[in-house]
């Protein structure tokens, strides 16, 4: 690596999705980052974006990382491959920030946490939403004790993306490569909820796939084993440790005029709700409601500090930049980055959880003779 100076850090980005559109808009508004490079394992693709860029391309991850402009890596590839892509940028000694899941199991997510620490790199998770404005407020405001002691929480993440049975099959339908709903919305859910009330004790989750078979690049109807609804129960730890809290989660990606994204949070001294019904965009359209005693909801903006500089019209791009610029700052300073894999750990384990529970839920409720228990 190059000695650090006031030049800007040299980030490369994996994955020409997400990664395109999102992190690389977001990146060129942090001062101390600097897109330097781009990969993809398709040089098609890669042509395509290094063309509209200008900027370097690699299709060899060994030639990303032997370029020593490349100081930090944004991973946004699909899961599957993200584990082994992270594994070899850090032993090469890159910071990154990776897209959720983190990785397939808790297991892997903890095998690159003692990695990173044994490097001393910074590694942060796109857990965005702790970088939105109203999501900061309502975590400021429980922290303040402004509903009391959380007795409820209720968490309803209905979404239409993956409504249309039209829409092609991709790595999303496969639950071996990190497809499904729990890996695209869960993880957020699950890190959501630890990071406003407290992390998951314990779980009971069922899983079911609507849309069983998508088309295919050929036409060729392909079967899909991803679940695309998830309802869970879990218990909180609070954060206080004073006890656990009951909460009710239910995620899909397939619910036509699903209500959006809704957290309702009941304490001891009133509750708290928090929501969007935009199904074009997953950041912008949120609301937030406060009700202390037995007073009307009224509605709550963000304090001036916690406001984005600047927006855009595609509502994840300025919490992406905000979270890269906590990225950029520990980098520098070398203190711990949060939401990093300590945090990508937890929620990886709720994942994991639920696949268990859901595999052991199904228990008959008739006997052999077909009467009911």
């Amino acid at each position: 690596m190059q000695s650090r100076s006031n030049r800007p850090i040299g980030v490369a980005i994996a994955g020409l999705g997400f990664g395109e559109i999102v992190h690389l808009k977001a990146l060129e508004a942090v001062q101390e980052l600097k897109p330097v490079a781009l990969w993809h394992p398709r040089a098609d693709r890669l042509n395509q974006a290094t063309a509209t860029t200008g900027l370097k391309g690699y299709q060899d991850w060994d030639g990303l990382l032997a370029d020593p402009a490349v100081e930090a890596i944004v991973i946004a590839t699909p899961p599957e491959p993200r584990v082994d892509l992270a594994r070899r940028a850090l032993e090469a000694g890159k910071h990154l920030l990776l897209e959720k899941p983190v990785g397939l199991c808790a297991e892997q997510v903890a095998d690159l946490q003692r990695l990173a620490m044994a490097q001393r790199l910074s590694v942060a998770v796109d857990f965005e939403y702790r970088a939105v404005p109203l999501f900061m407020q309502a975590a400021r405001l429980l922290a303040q004790g402004t509903i009391g002691t959380p007795w409820l929480v209720k968490l309803d993440w209905l979404m239409s993306s993956r409504a249309n049975p039209e829409r092609p099959w991709s790595w999303y339908s496969s639950r071996r490569q990190g497809g499904g709903v729990i890996g695209a919305l869960g993880t957020h859910a699950f890190d959501m909820l630890a990071w406003m009330v407290g992390p998951i004790e314990n779980l009971h989750a069922l899983h079911h796939t609507a849309i069983r078979e998508r088309p295919n690049t050929d036409g060729q109807m392909t079967p899909v084993d991803a679940e695309d609804v998830a309802l869970i129960q879990a218990q909180l730890q609070r954060h206080d440790g004073s006890g656990l809290v009951p909460a009710q989660v239910s995620l899909a990606s397939v619910a036509r005029n699903g209500r959006g994204c809704w957290l309702e949070i009941h304490g001891s001294q009133g509750s708290l709700k928090l929501g969007s019904d935009n199904q074009k965009d997953y950041v912008h359209g949120f609301g937030l409601w406060i009700a202390q005693g037995h007073e009307e909801p009224r509605s709550v903006q963000a304090d001036a500090d916690l406001l984005f500089p600047t927006t855009w019209s595609d509502g994840r791009i300025a919490p992406v930049a905000r979270l890269q610029q906590w990225w950029a700052q520990s980098i520098l300073s070398g203190q711990p980055m949060v939401p990093g894999l300590t945090e990508g750990l937890l929620s990886q384990l709720a994942c994991d959880r639920c696949q268990e529970s859901h595999e052991g839920w199904s228990l008959p409720t008739r006997n052999p003779e077909g009467q009911i228990r």
